[in-house]
């Protein structure tokens, strides 16, 4: 298991491998279509210094407020590959060093991380009450007005947020790998005659 502590700096990040068991810790963000859209059309210049060498969580959480703090309640991680025609441009706009989610990205991402030393954390669907235990605060939330509560950006902080390397900035991905094995596995089964 590789403790990493954010922000982290693209030479750590570049050190990182597909199948790398990563304990995340400090401050990241969190973003879906809304907050995606929102950073690629009117690159907002305010947010910058928070994503710079942090990371964006794919997750549209659910909260509740104590006095003047929130608190996540469900943290479970969004379908990633529905941020594909942003991500790249997100990533490179702002200085992102990775992505966390679930289901992996398409090939546009895989380049980008190559490109500037970012990698794809996968995390664990089904474990939103769970990976919630790992938010520690809540910093602030951005746009919650305009976007909705699981829509907004929440800049968060966590401890022993359990996720692994599948797309890493060495050109690997492992959703790739998988979906070619189980293709010519397909295939191979295909070909053999079907008996009762």
């Amino acid at each position: 298991m590789i403790k990493l502590t954010l922000p982290v700096d693209e030479k750590m990040v570049r050190t990182l491998k597909v199948g790398d068991e990563i304990s995340l810790n400090g401050r990241l963000v969190t973003g879906r279509d809304a907050v995606h859209a929102w950073l690629a059309k009117e690159k907002p210049q305010e947010i910058r210094d928070l994503l710079q060498n942090t990371m964006i969580y794919h997750c549209g959480p659910v909260v509740k407020k104590k006095g003047d703090s929130w608190e996540f309640v469900a943290a479970g991680p969004t379908t990633s590959i529905r941020e594909e025609p942003y991500q790249s441009t997100i990533m490179k706009e702002y200085g992102l060093r990775g992505v966390i989610g679930k289901g992996g990205m398409g090939k546009n991402t895989l380049k980008t991380l190559q490109k500037i030393g970012a990698v794809y954390l996968h995390a664990i669907g089904g474990l939103a009450t769970l990976i919630a235990e790992s938010v520690v605060g809540v910093h602030t939330v951005i746009k919650l007005e305009e976007f909705g509560t699981p829509e907004a950006l929440w800049v968060i902080d966590v401890k022993d947020f359990l996720t692994i390397v599948t797309m890493d900035s060495h050109g690997n991905s492992l959703h790739d790998t998988i979906f070619e094995k189980s293709n010519k596995r397909k295939q191979e089964l295909l070909k053999k005659p079907f008996t009762l």
